[in-house]
C-alpha cells in the first residue's frame, strides 16, 4: 500500500477521533441535540469546503499540465521542423506530470539548439559578405529558411574554409607578383604610371582586391615588365659582346677592361647608355686602326678554318681575305664570313668535335707508331715503354670504333644537309682511308730502308769484318800482358785462312759474324790445332754475353739484324 494511501487512512481515522471528541465535548457541557447538530454541520462545511478547494487546486493543476503538454508538444513539432530532425515521442505509459517535464526540457534544448544554428548561420553570413569582397566572389546562396540544418550549416563551413584557402593563395600569389614587378620596375627605372600601376605598388596589400581578373591583370603586368627587362637585358648583353668582340680586335689592355667592365654591370637605362657609349667609342677607334683589326679578324677567321677543316681551295674562295685594300667595306666583308663561318661552326659542332677527336687520336697513334719504330726505346726507364705500348694497342682499337661513330654521324648529317661533308677538301671515310693508306705506305718504305740498310751493313761486314766493343765486367781481372800476347798470335794465326782483315784495339783481330769460305775451298783453320786452348777460346765460356747467332759470334756492341 502506498503510504498516500496509510495517509488517507490516518487522516479518516483522526477525523473520527476529532468527531468523537467534540461529541464528547458537546456531551460533557451538556450541549442541547440541536445545537450539536449544528455545529456537526459547521465542522462538515469546513471539512468539505477545505477539501473542495484542495480538489480544485489539483484540478486546475491538471488542467495547467494538460495545457502545457500540449503547447510543448505543438512548439516541439515545430522546433522539429524548423530543425529538421525526428519528433519528439515518448516511450511507454508516463504519468502527466512527467510527460510536461519531458516536453518542456526538450523545448528548451531545441530552442538552444536553434539560438546556435542562428548565430553560428549568422556568423558565416558575416564571413562569407567579408571574404566575398575581398574575393570579389558572389555570396553563398543558403535556403531561406528560418533555420538551418546541420548539413546546410556543414556544407557552408566548407565553403567559408574553401574561401579562406582561396584569399591566402591569392594574397601569396599577389604578394610574391608584387615583390618581382616592383624589382622589374627597379631595374627598368620605371614610376607607376595607371591607377591599376599605384594600386598594386603603393597601396596596402590588405585593401587590394584578390579577384581573378586582378591576379590576371596582375601577371599580364609582370609579364610585360619581364619582357622589356629580357629585351633590356639581351641589348645589353649584345652590346657587351660587342664591345668584348672590339677589345679582343682592338687589343686593348685589360686594365683598361676591366676599369671599364667594373662600372657597366646590369642592364639599367644608365647602364645601356654607357654600354652604348663604349661601342661608339671603340666602333670610332675601330675605324682608326681598321688593318690591324682585319688581320685580327683574319686570325679569327683562320681558326674557324682549322676547327671546320676547310681546304686551301675552299680557303682561298674567300678572295677579300688576300686582300690588302683596309677599308670599311672589306672589313664587313670579313665580320660577315666569321659571323656565318661561326654559325656554321655552332651548327654542326658536335660533328666537327668529333672529327677533331679522331685527328687528336690520330696523331697519338701515329707518335705511338714512331716510337715503336725506334730502337732506342729499349733503353728507356720507369716502365714508359710498357705503358706505351698499351696506349698504342688501346687507340687501335678505339680508332675504327670512332670512325664507325662518325661515319654514323655523318650518314644522318648528309641526309639532312643533302651535301657531303668534307674534311680538308674530300670526303671525311675517304680523307680516314688515305691517312690509314699513307701510314701504311710510310711503314712499308721506313722498312724497306731497314733491309737496305742491314744489307749493306752485312756487306761490309762480310767484306771487312766486324769489330765489337767488349764493356768492362765488374768483378773480371784485366788480361795479363802475356795472355794478351798469346790471344793476338792466336787470332793472327786464325786470321791467315781469311783473305782480309783489318787490325782492331791494338792489332787484336776478330772473325766476321758471317763465315765466308777460304780461297781454294780449304777449311778454315781450327782455332784450337796446337791442341790447346786459346785465350779467345777459354773467353767464350765465362763470357755470357756473346752469343752465337747464325753460326757466328756476335758482341754486345753489335748491331743485331
Amino acid at each position: 500500500m502506498r503510504r498516500s494511501e496509510v495517509l488517507a487512512e490516518e487522516s479518516v481515522v483522526c477525523l473520527q477521533k476529532a468527531l468523537v471528541d467534540l461529541r464528547a465535548i458537546w456531551e460533557l457541557i451538556g450541549i442541547p441535540e440541536d445545537q450539536r447538530l449544528q455545529r456537526t454541520e459547521v465542522v462538515h462545511k469546513h471539512i468539505k469546503d477545505l477539501l473542495d478547494r484542495m480538489i480544485a487546486e489539483e484540478e486546475s493543476l491538471k488542467e495547467r499540465l494538460i495545457r502545457s503538454i500540449a503547447i510543448c508538444q505543438k512548439e516541439l513539432g515545430t522546433l522539429c521542423a524548423e530543425l529538421h530532425v525526428e519528433p519528439f515521442r515518448e516511450e511507454g505509459e508516463i504519468t502527466i506530470l512527467q510527460l510536461e517535464k519531458d516536453l518542456r526540457t526538450q523545448v528548451e534544448l531545441m530552442r538552444k539548439q536553434k539560438k546556435e544554428r542562428k548565430q553560428e548561420l549568422k556568423l558565416l553570413q558575416e564571413q562569407d559578405q567579408e571574404l566575398c569582397e575581398i574575393l570579389c566572389m558572389p555570396h553563398y546562396d543558403i535556403d531561406s529558411t528560418p533555420v538551418p540544418s546541420i548539413e546546410d550549416l556543414n556544407q557552408f563551413r566548407k565553403h567559408v574554409a574553401t574561401l579562406r584557402e582561396t584569399k591566402e593563395c591569392r594574397r601569396e600569389q599577389f604578394v610574391d607578383i608584387k615583390r618581382q614587378i616592383i624589382l622589374c620596375m627597379e631595374e627598368l627605372e620605371h614610376t607607376p604610371d595607371t591607377s591599376f600601376e599605384r594600386d598594386v605598388v603603393c597601396e596596402d596589400e590588405d585593401a587590394f582586391c584578390l579577384s581573378l581578373e586582378n591576379i590576371a591583370t596582375l601577371q599580364k603586368l609582370l609579364r610585360q615588365l619581364e619582357m622589356r627587362k629580357s629585351q633590356n637585358e639581351a641589348v645589353c648583353e649584345g652590346l657587351r659582346a660587342q664591345i668584348q668582340e672590339l677589345w679582343d680586335r682592338l687589343q686593348i689592355p685589360e686594365r683598361e677592361r676591366d676599369t671599364v667592365a667594373m662600372a657597366m654591370t646590369g642592364s639599367k637605362a644608365k647602364v645601356r647608355k654607357a654600354l652604348q657609349l663604349e661601342v661608339d667609342r671603340l666602333e670610332e677607334l675601330k675605324r682608326q686602326n681598321m688593318k690591324k683589326v682585319i688581320e685580327v679578324i683574319r686570325m679569327e677567321l683562320t681558326q674557324y678554318w682549322d676547327r671546320c677543316f676547310y681546304s686551301q681551295e675552299q680557303r682561298h674562295a674567300f678572295a677579300p681575305y688576300y686582300a690588302e685594300d683596309y677599308t670599311e667595306n672589306l672589313l664587313h666583308l670579313h665580320d660577315a664570313e666569321v659571323v656565318r663561318l661561326k654559325n656554321y661552326y655552332e651548327a654542326h659542332k658536335e660533328l666537327f668535335e668529333g672529327v677533331q677527336k679522331w685527328e687528336e687520336s690520330w696523331r697519338l697513334f701515329l707518335d705511338f707508331e714512331r716510337k715503336a719504330s725506334d730502337p732506342s726505346r729499349f733503353t728507356n726507364r720507369g716502365g714508359n715503354l710498357l705503358k706505351e705500348e698499351k696506349q698504342r694497342a688501346k687507340l687501335q682499337k678505339t680508332l675504327p670504333k670512332l670512325e664507325e661513330e662518325l661515319k654514323a654521324q655523318i650518314d644522318l648529317w648528309e641526309q639532312a644537309q643533302s651535301k657531303t661533308f668534307v674534311v680538308n677538301g674530300q670526303k671525311f671515310l675517304d680523307y680516314v682511308a688515305e691517312q690509314w693508306e699513307m701510314h701504311r705506305l710510310e711503314k712499308e718504305r721506313a722498312k724497306q730502308e731497314r733491309q737496305l740498310k742491314n744489307k749493306k751493313q752485312t756487306e761490309t761486314e762480310m767484306l771487312y769484318g766486324s769489330a765489337p766493343r767488349t764493356p768492362k765486367r765488374r768483378g773480371l781481372t784485366p788480361s795479363t800482358p802475356g795472355k794478351v800476347r798469346k790471344l793476338n798470335t792466336t787470332a793472327m794465326s786464325n786470321a791467315t785462312v781469311n783473305s782480309s782483315i783489318r787490325p782492331v784495339f791494338g792489332g787484336t783481330i776478330y772473325r766476321s759474324p758471317l763465315s765466308r769460305l777460304p780461297p781454294s775451298g780449304s777449311k778454315p783453320a781450327s782455332s784450337t790445332c796446337s791442341g790447346k786452348k786459346t785465350p779467345g777460346a777459354v773467353r767464350h765460356g765465362p763470357n755470357k754475353e756473346n752469343l752465337e747467332l747464325n753460326g757466328s759470334f756476335l758482341s754486345e756492341g753489335a748491331i743485331p739484324l
